[in-house]
């Protein structure tokens, strides 16, 4: 008889077709991304629409932050990279539609473009920060996570995004 917590009795899967045979986790594990990915974009659309702005979807929020990370002008690539988005058109329809709204400024030098966040861009963010720390912040530390347990939640999450990574790749060369 296996042990209890070795092997739980019952797999909170994505997909049960997926979870059978050796390696059955990774479909527990890609459920729980799934649920927290959908979790994560539902929170940002609604912590931005309490600061301010209802209009945004959660990649041009995402845009939005990461442009104004750090205080540094970003190109289009910058912004995929550090977001690790492949499809560079649904980032760059996030920057015309930031820009238009007068969220992001940009500049032209040579052949690239430029972004940074406006002054109305820079206003939102702090409006969406107060928020965030209101509503998520202050109730984090209810919880039995603190800080070093969430930077070794990010880390893991990291390496396992380059797992999917590489076998993106691997799928892409069959």
């Amino acid at each position: 008889m296996s042990d209890a917590k070795s092997q739980p009795s019952r797999r909170i899967v994505s997909s049960r077709h997926l979870a059978e045979g050796e390696g059955w986790e990774a479909s527990e594990l890609e459920y729980g991304m799934i649920i927290a990915y959908n979790a994560f974009s539902r929170w940002m659309s609604r912590c931005m629409t309490a600061a301010g702005n209802s209009d945004l979807t959660p990649l041009e929020i995402l845009v939005l932050h990461n442009t104004n990370h750090r205080g540094r002008e970003k190109r289009l690539t910058d912004i995929c990279f550090m977001l690790n988005i492949e499809d560079t058109h649904t980032v760059n329809y996030a920057l015309r539609k930031l820009l238009k709204s007068g969220l992001l400024e940009a500049d032209k030098r040579g052949k690239e473009v430029f972004y940074r966040t406006s002054p109305t861009g820079a206003e939102l963010i702090e409006a969406y920060r107060a928020v965030r720390n209101t509503c998520l912040i202050d109730n984090l530390d209810r919880t039995d996570m603190k800080g070093d347990d969430l930077r070794e939640i990010a880390a893991r999450l990291r390496a396992i995004s380059g797992q999917y990574d590489q076998a993106s790749r691997a799928a892409a060369s069959l």
